[in-house]
């Protein structure tokens, strides 16, 4: 029996599931809503069926959507092990790889090396995606996702990069117009950065028990150094992206042997999904990379 629906069509039909609407579909796939709207409806009637309820509001899955979605999920990972397998016998990773990532890491851990991987392995084409916050792999079609912190999900496969100490920093530029701080109770007296939204990542873990409040807050750990750089104050950050700015003296450590170590916040994994279709792509990413780290 030949099969009608087209795999760009059954790829656009998932994708505005898991993202709830064709606009934020069209954004994830780089397309327009048109497209999208077009692929669902050639679908439709290549199938007969309804697949999606529109309303003014939302997009639901009819009955028949919900069966389909199971066997269009199925069919498409199929293929993919398929594509996967060939290269394997070809003994080549090849395809396109999700990767996702913090700002600050990939500015300082990925990005300084991607020339030397696409060196290694041609045929893998890199999707780099930063997100500060933790993402579903499944929803944002990721395959493979930097994660620092203690990890939670039990269903995904993991592999420990190392710890990231933390460092209280600040630059000479702040700390040439304010008393540099000896004690830890002194921070309370001076400008702190901290994270916007995110009362995790604002405990500093300290070996005293000292309340801080932070007079900045920014999105993201790169925001959080670019302030500290430019002399606002004195913020808690990972080694991986503050390890030259040591070096050079752009940053100097406060308070050294403060901050409990290790602590939760310094976990570095690279995490998948166990059941991937794209397995030799991720093993040749993680392990191409766990050499090049700089934690």
């Amino acid at each position: 029996m030949m099969v009608k629906a087209k795999t760009e069509d059954l790829e656009n039909f998932i994708t505005v599931v898991d993202c709830g609407s064709f606009t934020a579909a069209a954004n994830l796939l780089n397309t327009q809503v048109a497209t999208i709207s077009r692929s669902i409806a050639r679908l439709e009637k290549e199938l007969a069926v309804t697949l999606l309820n529109r309303s003014t509001r939302r997009i639901e899955l009819s009955e028949e959507g919900h069966l389909f979605l199971k066997y269009a999920k199925e069919g498409l990972d199929t293929l993919s092990r398929g594509e996967e397998e060939l290269n394997n016998l070809k003994g080549v990773p090849k395809g396109r790889l999700r990767v996702d990532a913090a700002s600050p890491f990939l500015f300082h851990q990925v990005i300084p090396y991607i020339e030397d991987f696409q060196i290694a392995y041609p045929d893998i084409q890199l999707d780099l995606i930063s997100n500060e916050n933790i993402i579903d792999l499944i929803e944002k079609k990721t395959d493979v996702a930097i994660r620092i912190g203690k990890l939670a999900d039990s269903n995904l496969h993991a592999k420990k990069l190392g710890n990231s100490t933390l460092h209280i920093v600040a630059s000479p530029r702040y700390l040439a117009k304010t008393r540099i701080p000896k004690h830890l109770s002194e921070l309370k007296h001076h400008a702190l950065i901290g994270f916007a939204d995110s009362a995790k990542l604002n405990n500093w873990f300290l070996k005293e028990d000292i309340e801080l409040r932070p007079r900045i807050t920014a999105s993201n750990g790169e925001a959080l150094r670019q302030l500290a750089l430019n002399g606002n104050g004195i913020a808690l950050l990972s080694n991986f992206m503050i390890r030259k700015d040591l070096e050079n003296n752009r940053l100097v450590e406060l308070l050294p042997g403060t901050v409990t170590s290790p602590n939760p916040r310094e976990e570095i994994h690279a995490v998948y999904y166990k059941n991937s279709a794209v397995s030799s792509r991720i093993s040749a990413f993680v392990n191409f990379f766990s050499k090049k780290f700089s934690l």
